[in-house]
Formats: C-alpha cells, structure tokens, sequence
C-alpha cells in the first residue's frame, strides 16, 4: 500500500479553513459558535487532533467523547451528516483525492463513533 503524502501544513490549513466553513453554515455556525469561546486555542487543539490521527504525531492529549458529551442535544444524525458534507468540500478544495478521500475516511470513522458513545451515553441517562 502506498503512503498517502500527508504534512503539518496540510493539516495547518485544512483545520481554520474548514472551521471557517462550518462558522458561516446555517445550521452548525450557531452551534459551533455557542460551544467555543476561544477559536484560535480551540483551531490549535483540533490541529493537534488531526495530526495525531492522520500523523501518529501524539500530539492531541484530549478526550473528545467527553468533550462533545456536554453537547449531546447538538449530536444528531442530520447535523454529523452536514459536519461531513462541509468536511468533503473542503478536503476536496484543500488537499489532493488521495489525502482527501484518506481525511474523509478517518472523519466518517470519527463521527460514527461519536454518535455511538452519545446513543449509549443517552440510553444510560434513559435507563437510570
């Protein structure tokens, strides 16, 4: 298998751009916006986190199920879908196919696991 030419800088102007996108969107702007009260430290941390996922870099030291737990009202199946959307567009605007389609990969993997730790975090909740 070949080794899909991934950098820094890549995910260094992959991260703002997109986010830049999500903030003028309809439906997820308003909620990106009422969860981050600090974008510039908020872009470095989600920088991190892709590098450590795309480049094994260990970079990201955080914990995304627990931080996106406290917006689980926020965490449907529609708005992950249009998380996607915007996320192809831009990895298709910003990076080669094969890094794109590999970023893709990786973000659909991501947010499906996401979903599950919010159904099972909402069945727990129901149950108790």
């Amino acid at each position: 298998m070949t080794e899909i030419p991934i950098t820094e800088e890549d995910i260094a102007r992959l991260v703002p751009r997109f986010y830049a996108r999500v903030r003028r969107d309809a439906v997820l702007g308003p909620i990106f916006d009422n969860a981050i009260d600090d974008w510039p430290h908020h872009l470095g941390k989600l920088q991190a986190f892709w590098s450590s996922v795309m480049l094994t870099s260990g970079r990201y030291k955080g914990q995304p199920m627990v931080a996106h737990l406290k917006h689980a009202s926020h965490m449907t199946r529609e708005n992950f879908d249009r998380w996607l959307t915007l996320w192809t567009e831009v990895t298709e605007e910003e990076l080669g196919p094969q890094a794109a389609a590999a970023f893709q990969e990786k973000a659909g993997r991501i947010a499906e696991s996401l979903q599950l730790g919010v159904e099972f975090h909402r069945a727990r909740e129901v149950a108790a």
